[in-house]
C-alpha cells in the first residue's frame, strides 16, 4: 500500500523559535496550503457556554491578519452567542499530511464593518442569500421551508445586489497563547509554546516536552 505522502520533520531550530509566532504560521499555513489546498483551512474552534460547557467545530480561516486569524459567522449561531457571553476561544488547525498541529488560545473580536462588507460582496450570491435566509443553530420546520424561504429571499434580492445582513459578519481570533507540534520519530515530537501577556508585549517561547 502506497503511504501518504509526508515530508521529512523539519524541527524549529533555536534561532528560527526567535522568529514571530504568526510569521511561522503564515509559513506552515501556507505548505498546507499547497499540499492539500483548501481543507488546510479548516479549523477547530471552541467556545464556553453560559453554563461553562465547551463546544467545539470546525470553521474555516479566511484571512491572516497581523492581528490574528479571521472567521466569518452568524452571530445568532451558538458560538456567536458563547463568545458574546465569553470571549476567549480556542482553536486547532491538524496538517496529518504534514504532521504537523498548531494549536491557539486567545480572545475574539468583531471585525470593522466595512471588512465584513468587502468579504461579504465577494461571496457568491447563493451563499449571500443564504445568510439572509439561515437561523444558524435554530430548529427549523424541515428542509423543504428552509428551501422555500430561500427562494422568496432570492426573488427579494432578484434585481439588486445583495446587502450583507447585520447578524453575519467576521470575527477574529487574537491569540496570546500559539502552540507548534511537528510529528517526530518514535513520538518525541517538537513542541514550542509561544505566550504574550497582553497586546503591547512581546512574544516569550518554551520548547515542552512530547
Amino acid at each position: 500500500m502506497t503511504q501518504p505522502y509526508r515530508p521529512d520533520p523539519v524541527f524549529i531550530d533555536e534561532q528560527q523559535a526567535k522568529a514571530p509566532p504568526m510569521a511561522t504560521f503564515a509559513r506552515w499555513f501556507g505548505t498546507a496550503k499547497d499540499l492539500v489546498g483548501f481543507p488546510a483551512n479548516a479549523m477547530s474552534l471552541a467556545t464556553v457556554s453560559p453554563d461553562g460547557a465547551p463546544d467545539v467545530r470546525i470553521v474555516l480561516l479566511q484571512a491572516i491578519v497581523e492581528q490574528g486569524l479571521v472567521f466569518f459567522t452568524n452571530f445568532n449561531s451558538m458560538k456567536g452567542k458563547h463568545l458574546r457571553h465569553n470571549t476567549k476561544a480556542a482553536a486547532c488547525f491538524h496538517w496529518p499530511s504534514l504532521g504537523r498541529q498548531v494549536r491557539l488560545r486567545g480572545d475574539v473580536h468583531a471585525v470593522e464593518d466595512d471588512y465584513a462588507d468587502r468579504y461579504f460582496e465577494g461571496r457568491p450570491r447563493g451563499a449571500q442569500v443564504g445568510a439572509h435566509v439561515s437561523a444558524q443553530s435554530s430548529i427549523i420546520e424541515s428542509r423543504a421551508q428552509l428551501l422555500e424561504s430561500l427562494r422568496q429571499a432570492d426573488l427579494q434580492f432578484a434585481e439588486r445586489p445583495v446587502p450583507r445582513p447585520p447578524h453575519w459578519s467576521g470575527l477574529r481570533l487574537v491569540p496570546t497563547q500559539i502552540e507548534f507540534w511537528q510529528d517526530g520519530t518514535d513520538r518525541l515530537h517538537d513542541r514550542l509554546l509561544y505566550l504574550r501577556a497582553g497586546d503591547d508585549t512581546g512574544w516569550s517561547v518554551d520548547r515542552l516536552a512530547p
